[in-house]
């Protein structure tokens, strides 16, 4: 686990400059952001260089981070904010600054409204914002035992958007700025 934590502390990297080499295969991620940016989503001062966000890749870094968290995913008419929670809670935080109003994340199929999504136009400028203020720390691990280790390396660094497996002070603040979007989504019309 000290191997796996301490590469994830590292500052990554911004998700331009990760290679295609560098996405594929299984493995934990980190996101980071500096000082600046926790003040911006409302977190606070950063307490030290844990990641904003860590989770785990069991197939390929490509299909779910690069691609999935950062928005370059194509979903056809669902939002793109609306499959990852990562990206759910970063427009949560980020709402009232840049005016983000929550939506179905299919609208033509509404339902499922915790998981809610964006407008196109928001989804855009969210995935923008991630790439100019994000940083993706890449760590490949292929023994299978990815559930465990991500588990253990959570509790250990306490990143503040991780709202399953760990429990820090965030959770509440991101769990009501989510909350809030998903009832927009609930009462949204077209």
């Amino acid at each position: 686990m000290e191997e796996a934590r301490t590469a994830l502390v590292a500052p990554g990297k911004p998700i331009d400059r990760v290679s295609e080499g560098e996405s594929h295969g299984p493995g934990l991620y980190a996101v980071h952001a500096a000082p600046v940016t926790w003040e911006e989503l409302r977190l606070g001062e950063r307490p030290d260089d844990r990641p904003l966000y860590l989770g785990k890749a069991e197939k390929s870094f490509a299909s779910r981070d690069v691609h999935g968290h950062f928005g370059k995913r194509s979903l056809g008419s669902q939002s793109p904010t609306g499959g990852s929670t990562l990206r759910r809670s970063l427009a949560a935080l980020l709402a009232a600054r840049r005016g983000y109003r929550g939506v179905p994340r299919n609208p033509t199929k509404p339902g499922h409204f915790s998981n809610f999504g964006l407008s196109v136009e928001d989804d855009k400028d969210l995935s923008m914002w991630m790439a100019d203020h994000l940083r993706l720390t890449l760590w490949p691990h292929d023994d299978g035992h990815l559930d465990d280790l991500e588990t253990r390396v959570l509790r250990s660094l306490e990143p503040p958007l991780n709202l399953a497996k760990v429990k820090t002070h965030w959770q509440r603040p991101v769990r009501s700025a989510r909350k809030t979007l998903a009832q927009q989504a609930k009462t949204w019309t077209a």
